[in-house]
């Protein structure tokens, strides 16, 4: 695959997308999403990766927001085409089967952070800084902050973070449920790998029903979503994995999942 603006890497059925645009702290242009979404449909249909994980080239950013040059002069629909672009491409990421780790290395201003939210989970370095700036140019964040954000760290504090434009640090991502570790920049990487290889093992037919329930279901009331968890769980005693997984527990070994 011919990338210029990514490096795409698989390793232990592990694939690893590096935003690697360094002197520009990252900053996420319209042929870096082009790239990301062929890089997302690459690991939803290859049946070789288990995970992936997203991080930013360098030590100070994972993604500092949008090309804000490229931007300017935009006209109305050519701003919205972007945001559906962007959508796209980060619901790609939430319906995917396979599980998608952000370890966030630096900046996740802006585009960044939204997809850093749009991955299922969260990993960030000490050095890690979070932001919705959007409202310090005269615009609102336009690739999912303004609906991932307050579903993440409730509606208060979303608000602050996207009126204000402020950012906020590791510690404090953590402490309102932005981000679900933080860890040493030097240790990032290994953190999120032994993550994805965790997942990795289970089976993924399980994998993909999870994500199903939680993010189906939080967009219902509690009786439906409770109704919509019943009928998946019934469908995940058709499956093989069930069954191995269910013996090998019995049998006191360690299951072998078909992905079926």
């Amino acid at each position: 695959m011919q990338l210029e603006n990514l490096i795409f890497d698989i390793s232990e059925r592990i694939a690893i997308i590096t935003v690697n645009r360094p002197s520009a702290m990252n900053a996420m242009t319209v042929s870096t999403l082009e790239e990301l979404e062929r890089v997302v449909a690459e690991i939803t249909l290859n049946p070789d990766i288990r995970a992936a994980i997203i991080t930013g080239a360098g030590a100070k950013a994972f993604i500092a927001g949008a090309d804000i040059a490229a931007m300017r002069d935009m006209t109305s629909m050519q701003a919205r085409e972007l945001a559906l672009q962007a959508h796209r491409i980060y619901a790609a990421i939430e319906k995917s089967p396979k599980t998608f780790i952000a370890a966030v290395n630096g900046y996740a201003l802006g585009g960044g952070c939204e997809l850093a939210m749009a991955c299922d989970i969260r990993l960030a370095s000490e050095n890690a800084k979070f932001g919705q700036p959007e409202i310090n140019i005269g615009i609102l964040p336009g690739f999912g902050g303004t609906q991932r954000l307050p579903r993440l760290v409730g509606k208060g504090r979303a608000l602050e973070i996207i009126l204000t434009g402020d950012m906020i640090d590791a510690s404090e991502a953590l402490r309102i449920g932005l981000v679900n570790r933080v860890v040493p920049q030097a240790e990032l990487l290994d953190e999120a790998r032994s993550m994805a290889r965790k997942i990795s093992a289970k089976g993924l037919v399980a994998i993909k029903l999870c994500k199903e329930a939680v993010g189906n279901g939080l967009e219902m009331d509690l009786t439906r979503a409770c109704a919509y968890e019943a009928e998946l769980f019934g469908y995940s005693f058709s499956t093989a994995d069930q069954k191995e997984g269910m013996g090998a527990f019995l049998e006191k070994r360690s299951a072998v999942f078909r992905d079926c």
